[in-house]
């Protein structure tokens, strides 16, 4: 991969009128207090987008268990099957110690699982591999990585001494999200940590470093996320570097090839589908990008989270978004958003036009 770990350092209530509306004994008896009908499609619902990127917007999608509270809810994808995985930092809101929790494509609730990762769960990745689906785990509090089935076993994981002697204490090492490429190569954002790009392969072995902290081509300061990105004739890597507040991009070598600045306040992370960017901006809004990475759409505009995302459920506008933290396409073209408030929350878009 022309990766050399020595060089690499120096490198270095939105449903209002339904909730107010919908009976306490019903509520106990079917769902939490929180959940719609994923299939809803009421005309009473926010609107957000124009043109061909308009949908209806489902705030609190997902039948979840009777008495069951959200913890932050930080990342979320769609397997093969259509099933909806969405992980959760468990936390002083949450009734339930698990991380990772599974729907149907309906929003029925299927299972959970994911207990020790317990106050530090973050990003979430699925990968295709030879015919097989896998999840990659980030966990922001135990600083690890780690690779599982869909059923929830763990194949490996690795945290900073995997990392060759970059780091001088473990600590310095938070990794907040995973991508991988065709050849199988992983790729691990140390976005809270020290700022660095590891590179792996699919066993978890480690093949070396690039990036570190600055603003100049090919520093970054929190690479909070990023893709594989198959959009052009090659094959790229691109990169949330959120606190410099543009994207980034890389070869898969690892060395830099330009940034996208404009259109964006805090991007998140990434997911493609059909050559459009899905880019959950942390700073109340979730942005769509062409294959040039120009604007097609600023969906839900909020403004800006703060003093918003520790308030409770009724303190959140409709068809607004206070905190997107991680996207996603589903199958059919419609966008899940889940956000990084306290009380959680999973959102669809459902696609209308």
């Amino acid at each position: 991969m022309n990766l050399n770990p020595t060089h690499s350092r120096i490198a270095s209530a939105s449903r209002r009128q339904f909730l107010q509306t919908l009976g306490a004994a019903a509520t106990a008896a079917v769902v939490s207090p929180f959940a719609i009908r994923a299939n809803d499609r009421s005309t009473a619902l926010p609107i957000v987008g124009a043109g061909q990127y308009t949908y209806e917007v489902l705030h609190d999608w997902g039948q979840l268990p009777a008495g069951y509270r959200l913890g932050n809810t930080h990342g979320v994808t769609e397997d093969s099957q259509g099933r909806i995985f969405v992980k959760q930092t468990v936390g002083k809101g949450s009734t339930s110690d698990d991380a990772v929790l599974v729907f149907d494509a309906d929003g029925r609730f299927i299972k959970s699982w994911g207990r020790e990762f317990k106050g530090g769960a973050h990003g979430l990745h699925l990968a295709r591999e030879g015919g097989e689906e896998f999840l990659y785990l980030c966990d922001t509090s135990r600083r690890l990585v780690t690779k599982h089935t869909l059923e929830g076993k763990e194949l490996w994981r690795i945290d900073a001494s995997a990392c060759g002697d970059i780091y001088s204490a473990p600590e310095r090492f938070c990794p907040t999200n995973v991508a991988t490429a065709e050849d199988g190569t992983v790729y691990v954002a140390d976005g809270y940590g020290s700022d660095f790009i590891h590179c792996f392969n699919r066993r978890g072995e480690y093949h070396g470093t690039f990036g570190g902290t600055g603003k100049a081509p090919g520093q970054l300061r929190c690479p909070h996320g990023l893709m594989v990105d198959t959009r052009g004739a090659t094959p790229t890597l691109i990169v949330a570097d959120r606190g410099n507040r543009r994207l980034q991009r890389f070869d898969l070598a690892g060395r830099h090839l330009g940034f996208v600045n404009e259109e964006l306040r805090a991007p998140c992370h990434f997911q493609e589908r059909g050559g459009v960017l899905l880019i959950p901006d942390l700073e109340s809004r979730v942005t769509l990008f062409d294959r040039e990475n120009r604007l097609l759409a600023h969906l839900g505009d909020g403004g800006h989270y703060k003093g918003v995302r520790e308030q409770a459920r009724a303190a959140f506008k409709a068809g607004k978004f206070v905190a997107p933290h991680s996207a996603c396409f589903d199958r059919a073209g419609n966008i899940f958003v889940v956000e990084w408030v306290e009380v959680g929350r999973i959102t669809k878009l459902r696609r209308v036009s």
